[in-house]
């Protein structure tokens, strides 16, 4: 056992020293290349970030952005087609301060993984070439233009309407123990640059039964749910449209609600850089036609109620990190004293070369519950959270932190193991 021991230590000990490589040949051209920083909180971009390095070996990434002549924010948000419009914002600083450029391209809903990528390093590419000019390595670039150009443009037969169905279905159980769930859903979308229409319609229905002893609790909670919503560009900073929603519910004690609710949209910024940052102030005011499963606190089986709200919200993407954050007032007309107000926020703020901080919550100030039936709650009814109970507030929050430190380059991958060992 001693000789096995004594080899094993040395070897722990010489570990660190061989991992030290060599290079046999010294890289001249490397410490000329364009030092790139990209982060981002955006999932598919952050799993393309190995195929990247691996497509666009030219430049060197660096781990800080205090080190990069130029930094990437990619960004994206949702299209009429039910896709995303990518946005890759390039920022100069440095030597190379001044620059900037914004490139943008469209994936559909039916696109592959792989296709993403094919687009989004064939956009950095085009992006980073006029940072790379200024470079030594400017001499080895070659440019080429693959696809011949049709002279017409195709017509689109849908008129850019979208429409989509979905439907789960989970269960589990045990001895004493079982759960089902449902859902399903059907929408309709019309986006363009004037207008935008948005429907949908869902039902969630879920059921459990659980045995203690000689007793078994069942418990089902069925809603459904469907709105339309109509929004008229008016200009780059005003929009307006209207909302209506119905909808059934057991848990909320509705058996039919139906809301109606025009509004108007006012945008600090153009709404032409919606991607990097916007702020919205939005004022609705409607009515609400309630019919209820069981009478109410205030004695109603149904009642029709004049509501209004008015929301200001803000959403900033800059190289220090992002935040976004909404403050929402609602309250119903007929007693001031029933509202909600509603904060949420969540931000990923780089505080200091590899030190991040992450937060994101919501809290509310909860008064506006008419549709609370009367009497008390039974013991099922609270511990199964099939009725909804009367609450002053709800909230959630979550947080953390991350620091990564060492050498300021990230140009190498090596995919070798994997995640096998964990």
């Amino acid at each position: 056992m001693k000789r096995l021991f004594v080899p094993v230590i040395l070897l722990l000990f010489f570990l660190p020293c061989v991992s030290q490589e060599i290079p046999m040949v010294s890289d001249t051209i490397r410490k000329d290349a364009l030092n790139v920083f990209m982060q981002s909180s955006d999932y598919f971009f952050d799993e393309s970030t190995d195929h990247i390095h691996r497509e666009i070996p030219y430049v060197n990434y660096v781990r800080d952005i205090k080190d990069a002549g130029v930094y990437i924010i990619p960004t994206r948000q949702r299209t009429g087609s039910g896709g995303y419009e990518n946005t890759c914002f390039l920022v100069g600083q440095n030597e190379y301060a001044g620059m900037r450029d914004t490139l943008k391209f469209v994936t559909t809903p039916d696109e592959t993984t792989e296709r993403y990528r094919q687009k989004l390093v064939n956009t950095l590419k085009m992006g980073l070439m006029r940072y790379v000019a200024k470079t030594p390595l400017a001499q080895y670039m070659n440019i080429s233009f693959s696809q011949p150009l049709s002279e017409t443009v195709s017509s689109d037969k849908w008129n850019s309407w979208v429409y989509s169905a979905s439907f789960n279905a989970y269960s589990s159980g045990q001895s004493t123990y079982n759960f089902g769930y449902l859902y399903g859903e059907l929408s309709a979308n019309r986006i363009t640059e004037k207008s935008k229409f948005e429907s949908s319609f869902g039902i969630d229905f879920q059921s459990d039964r659980t045995t203690y002893q000689d007793t078994t609790y069942k418990s089902t909670i069925s809603d459904k749910g469907g709105y339309l919503s109509y929004v008229k560009s008016i200009n780059n900073h005003w929009s307006a449209g209207g909302l209506t929603y119905v909808q059934s519910s057991t848990y909320s004690n509705y058996d039919l609600s139906v809301r109606i609710a025009p509004g108007i949209e006012y945008d600090v910024f153009p709404y032409s850089e919606s991607t990097r940052r916007i702020l919205t102030f939005l004022y609705q005011a409607g009515v609400e036609i309630n019919n209820y499963t069981d009478e109410t606190l205030r004695f109603k089986y149904k009642e029709t109620v004049g509501y209004h709200s008015l929301a200001a919200s803000i959403s900033l993407i800059q190289k220090w990190g992002s935040v976004t954050g909404a403050l929402t007032w609602q309250n119903y007309m007929f007693d001031w004293s029933y509202y909600r107000l509603r904060f949420n926020t969540s931000a990923s703020i780089r505080i200091f070369k590899g030190f991040s901080f992450n937060i994101s919550g919501s809290v509310a100030s909860v008064h506006d519950q008419i549709s609370l039936p009367r009497g008390e709650a039974s013991l099922e009814d609270v511990l199964l959270r099939r009725k909804m109970q009367a609450t002053e507030y709800q909230y959630y929050t979550s947080f953390g932190f991350s620091y990564t430190f060492g050498s300021i380059y990230n140009n190498v991958v090596n995919p070798r193991f994997g995640r096998a060992l964990y």
